[in-house]
């Protein structure tokens, strides 16, 4: 069976519980709305390997519409790991592949830090608010 180090739970997670430590642990679900011309996903509390699994599908299913922007806001994101970026990469990848346009809007300073130390800063071109990522230029920082 495979495991996953659980440091701050005291231990080590067999694959069967992480949908009882997402139950128990779970943060505000994805907020998924449209705004000018966009659609807007707002992600909440700890971007990491369990809300990639409870968000996978949501988020492909709202990076199927047409509309030309697809805003993901962290705002309210208190940390993210590796599979919070393959995730955010996962969503820039199918915004692109429909000929989309992708913003981040991100102003957390470990955030930004991992965008920085990970190399996904001109990737993901993070801007500080919803308003700024609304009102970008169409040519830069696309997907």
């Amino acid at each position: 069976m495979s495991t996953f180090d659980r440091p701050a739970l005291g231990g080590r997670m067999r694959q069967y519980e992480l949908g009882e430590y997402a139950r128990e642990y779970s943060d505000q679900p994805p907020r998924v709305y449209g705004l000018d011309q966009a659609i807007v996903i707002e992600l909440h509390g700890e971007l990491d390997l369990v809300t990639y699994q409870r968000t996978v599908s949501l988020l492909d299913a709202a990076t199927t519409g047409s509309e030309p922007l697809v805003v993901v806001d962290l705002s309210p994101v208190t940390f993210v790991d590796c599979s919070g970026l393959s995730l955010l990469l996962r969503i820039r990848r199918r915004v692109a592949d429909r000929g989309g346009r992708l913003r981040i809007v991100c102003s957390h300073p470990l955030t930004l830090r991992m965008l920085r130390v990970t190399k996904l800063t001109s990737a993901l071109s993070p801007v500080p608010t919803l308003s700024a990522a609304l009102n970008e230029p169409h040519d830069h920082g696309a997907a």
